[in-house]
């Protein structure tokens, strides 16, 4: 799916909603950018940001043109952008993959501008009970051998609380014509669609938008 296509609607899909509201040539930071998929349907919606990415190996190739990367080990490296040079932040599908988050919360709440906000998203803790996929996909949390621990986004909140983030935002992430496509799909044989629709369809990702307060 492009982006161009929504860039009307954003509020059809989660992450689309939140990127949306990046102020007009911002800065963008994703981190754990991995094959560049998403930062690709972000640099659709918004080719006016000003993108910036961090991933332990990534595919920077892959990214959009112009795209800032950085190879870093979110759990020890600090990142070599400036105090409050960012205007947004998201991480997607990383915090399930690391044991300690302080490095990558202190990080965000540094490099974010006062007022500015951060997206997180996490398999949601119901994926621990979901039936095994037992193939290409993950559907059940521990499908994924690399994922250390469910986060919830009370207990994120918690941890970024002491980042000097506050949460101001939980929910569920969602595509909605995804979604809405699921009772086709259901009718078919398998494939990465029907997963797709299916998982967005009973809402498989919980996410969280924190703000950076406005200093005193």
């Amino acid at each position: 799916m492009n982006w161009r296509l929504i860039r009307s609607v954003p509020w059809l899909d989660t992450r689309a909603s939140f990127v949306s509201q990046t102020p007009h040539g911002g800065a963008l930071l994703d981190l754990g950018s991995s094959d560049g998929e998403t930062l690709r349907h972000f640099y659709e919606l918004r080719p006016d940001l000003k993108f910036h990415a961090v991933d332990i190996q990534g595919r920077p190739e892959a990214y959009p043109k112009g795209c800032d990367f950085r190879r870093a080990n979110l759990q020890k490296d600090s990142l070599p952008w400036p105090d409050a040079s960012m205007d947004a932040v998201t991480c997607m599908h990383l915090v399930e993959h690391l044991s300690d988050l302080t490095m990558l919360l202190h990080e965000v709440s540094r490099l974010l501008k006062p007022g500015a906000k951060a997206y997180f998203e996490t398999p949601h803790p119901k994926t621990t009970t979901l039936p095994s996929a037992r193939g290409a996909f993950t559907f059940n949390f521990y499908d994924d051998p690399t994922h250390t621990h469910p986060v919830p986004i009370d207990d994120l909140s918690r941890k970024a609380s002491s980042a000097g983030l506050r949460l101001c935002m939980a929910g569920t992430s969602r595509n909605w014509l995804f979604a809405a496509a699921w009772p086709i799909f259901a009718l078919m044989p398998h494939s990465r669609q029907k997963f797709t629709s299916r998982v967005h369809w009973i809402g498989w990702s919980a996410c969280g938008v924190f703000i950076k307060p406005n200093e005193a």
